[in-house]
C-alpha cells in the first residue's frame, strides 16, 4: 500500500500553528509566575513549593494523556479533542491567575494552567508522526520549533512592551500590575485562537488508515514477567520510606518529602502493578516506565541535570534580577516591576537562542 501523502508547506504550517499558542502559555508562566507569587506575599522560601505544580503535572498528565490520545477516536479525531480541551482550560487559567485574590488560589491556578498546557502539548508532539510521512517529519519538527521560538520570544516580552506603550507597571499591595494582567489576557486569546486554527484547518487519518501505513516494526514489549517486579518494587518503596524517616528525624527541609514521596510512590506503583495484573492504562504506563529502552534511560539522565538549571532560572530569576540589579524586593515599587519586566527580556533572549539552536544542531 502507498504510504502517507506528502503535505504542502501550508498544510504543515496549519498543523503546527497551535504550538504558537501553547508556547505563549508556557512562556508567560515561566517568566511571570514567581513575580505573581511574590506580589501576593510569597517569600523566597515559599517559591519552590508553590512551583511544584509544574514538574508534578508533567509527570502525571503526560503519560496519561499520551495513553488516552493513542486510543481515542471522536468526530474531531484522536488528537484534536485534547488540543481543544487543554486550550480552553489553559485560557481560563491565564485569565484567572493574575486576578487571584490570594497566594493559594494563584498556586491552584498554576496547577490548572500547567496541566492544561500538557493536555494540549503532548498530543501535538504525536501529531507530526500521525500526519507526515517519514521524509517530511524533520520539516514538521522544524516548523514546531519555529513556532515555539516565536511564541516564547513574543510572550516573554509582552509585559516589557506593554510598559513601553504606557500600560501601568505598578499596583498596590497584593495586586498584579496591568502589564502582567493584559499580557496574560492577550496570551490566552492567542493560545485559544492558534489551537482552534489547527483544529479547524487540519484533518486526521482514521486509525485503520494509520495502521495500514505504519512502517515501524513493533517495539519489544514488557521484558520479563510483571509478577516478578515485586523485589525492585520493595527496594524503591523501602528507600523512599527510609528517606522520609531521615527527613523527619533530621528535621530537614519539608520540600524533600516530595522527592522521597516520589521514590516511594514509584515503588508502590510497581507493587500495585504486580498485584493487579492485566493490561489496562495503569499497567501499560507502569510497564512502559519500568521497561524503558536503554537510550531513553541515558537521555533521562541528561534531562535530569539540564532541568536543574531551567527550574533554578524560572523560580529565582525575578527575585535575583530585581534585588541585585534593580535594588528592590518590594513588589509594589517601580524598580521591582521594571526589573521583573527585564526578566521577560532575558527570557526572550534565552528562548530565541534556544529555538535557533534547535534548528541548527540537527544539521551539524
Amino acid at each position: 500500500m502507498q504510504g502517507k501523502p506528502q503535505l504542502s508547506f501550508w498544510q504543515i504550517w496549519n498543523m503546527c500553528f497551535g504550538f504558537l499558542g501553547i508556547q505563549f502559555g508556557f512562556a508567560l508562566q515561566n517568566a511571570n509566575v514567581s513575580r505573581i507569587f511574590q506580589t501576593l506575599g510569597a517569600s523566597m522560601d515559599d517559591i519552590p513549593i508553590l512551583w511544584i505544580a509544574a514538574p508534578l503535572t508533567g509527570l502525571i498528565v503526560q503519560p496519561i494523556v499520551g495513553y488516552l490520545s493513542d486510543r481515542t477516536w471522536t468526530g474531531l479525531g484522536r488528537r484534536r479533542p485534547y488540543f481543544l480541551l487543554g486550550a480552553v482550560l489553559a485560557t481560563l487559567a491565564l485569565i484567572a491567575m493574575p486576578n487571584s485574590p490570594s497566594l493559594w488560589i494563584a498556586a491552584g491556578m498554576l496547577w490548572v494552567l500547567d496541566a492544561s498546557l500538557n493536555i494540549s502539548m503532548e498530543p501535538f508532539r504525536a501529531f507530526v508522526g500521525d500526519q507526515l510521512p517519514v521524509r517530511q517529519r524533520p520539516a514538521g519538527y522544524s516548523m514546531q520549533s519555529f513556532f515555539i521560538g516565536v511564541g516564547s520570544v513574543v510572550a516573554s516580552l509582552l509585559p516589557f512592551l506593554l510598559a513601553k506603550v504606557g500600560v501601568g507597571n505598578t499596583a498596590g499591595p497584593g495586586e498584579v500590575p496591568d502589564t502582567v494582567r493584559y499580557a496574560f489576557y492577550f496570551g490566552g486569546a492567542v493560545l485559544l485562537a492558534a489551537v482552534v486554527w489547527t483544529v479547524l484547518r487540519t484533518r486526521e487519518y482514521p486509525p485503520e488508515q494509520l495502521k495500514a501505513w505504519d512502517q515501524a516494526p513493533p517495539l519489544p514489549q514488557h521484558h520479563g514477567d510483571p509478577r516478578q517486579a515485586w523485589r525492585p518494587a520493595l527496594v524503591w518503596l523501602l528507600v523512599g520510606a527510609a528517606a522520609i524517616a531521615l527527613i523527619a528525624w533530621r528535621g530537614l527541609d519539608k520540600q524533600l518529602y516530595i522527592l522521597a514521596g516520589l521514590i516511594a510512590g514509584y515503588g508502590a506503583a510497581l507493587l500495585i502493578r504486580t498485584r493487579l495484573g492485566g493490561s489496562g492504562a495503569f499497567a501499560s504506563i507502569v510497564d512502559d516506565l519500568r521497561d524503558m529502552p536503554a537510550t531513553m534511560r541515558q537521555l533521562a539522565v541528561v534531562q535530569f541535570f539540564s532541568w536543574f538549571g531551567l527550574f533554578a532560572m524560572w523560580l529565582f530569576a525575578t527575585a535575583a534580577v530585581t534585588s541585585v540589579h534593580f535594588g528592590s524586593s518590594d513588589p509594589t515599587s517601580a524598580a521591582y516591576n521594571e526589573g521583573a519586566n527585564w526578566v521577560g527580556v532575558l527570557f526572550a533572549a534565552y528562548n530565541g537562542f534556544a529555538a535557533l539552536a534547535a534548528l541548527v544542531i540537527p544539521s551539524m
